[in-house]
């Protein structure tokens, strides 16, 4: 069997099942090629152009590498196969080559679409603005009065910004740009929150604030 494989006659589709194998055993010890951004066609759409067709933008474009060498190679030597046994020889590679690629293509588009169905998804920094409640929020504009709440900017835990509507939760507190609060609960989709002037220290733990 290994000396079919290695013909020449089969070299090019021995070749893509050494690469696939390479690539995929880089991957899986974590050497850093799936650190590199390899998603390119991300943009592409499934709506009839050649590279969603193909599968480009729906998995990472090296996971669709791998899938096409794997399919090309066990495509050529089958064909290889078949060929020999009926005919007594292999074809020849200007033969056997685009016939291998013609039937990998659309099959590596098939696996792509089945594969982004199963593989994680990228992880998004999206948060639950109910997150929010816990950290200091900077007004940006306006006074925030009870009852007249300003835009203020708040970082969440990943340390994006976010701008939401505050209020003090004192009746007699306002809060001017530039001055921080608390933000202690949500109500109606406006946070309150305790003025930074008040003793905040002991009211960092999220568990305190005394949230229903």
């Amino acid at each position: 069997m290994l000396d079919f494989i290695l013909a020449p006659e089969n070299l090019p589709f021995a070749v893509a099942l050494v690469l696939m194998a390479m690539i995929g055993l880089v991957e899986a010890l974590g050497l850093g090629l799936g650190a590199v951004d390899m998603d390119m066609g991300a943009d592409a759409q499934a709506d009839g152009d050649f590279l969603g067709w193909l599968g480009v933008g729906t998995v990472p474009l090296l996971v669709l590498i791998i899938v096409l060498l794997a399919l090309f190679g066990l495509i050529g030597l089958t064909v290889q196969q078949v060929a020999n046994a009926l005919t007594g020889s292999p074809l020849s590679p200007r033969l056997a080559v685009p016939a291998a690629l013609v039937a990998a293509l659309p099959l590596t588009g098939a696996a792509a679409r089945a594969l982004a169905r199963i593989l994680p998804k990228d992880e998004t920094t999206a948060v639950d603005i109910a997150t929010l409640v816990g950290k200091r929020a900077t007004v940006t504009v306006g006074v925030a009065r009870r009852g007249f709440p300003a835009q203020a900017r708040v970082r969440d835990a990943h340390g994006q910004s976010h701008y939401v509507m505050v209020e003090p939760s004192g009746d007699q507190q306002t809060v001017t740009a530039g001055e921080t609060m608390l933000l202690v609960r949500r109500e109606e989709g406006i946070f309150i929150g305790l003025y930074e002037g008040e003793a905040l220290a002991p009211l960092d733990d999220r568990s305190a604030l005394g949230r229903n």
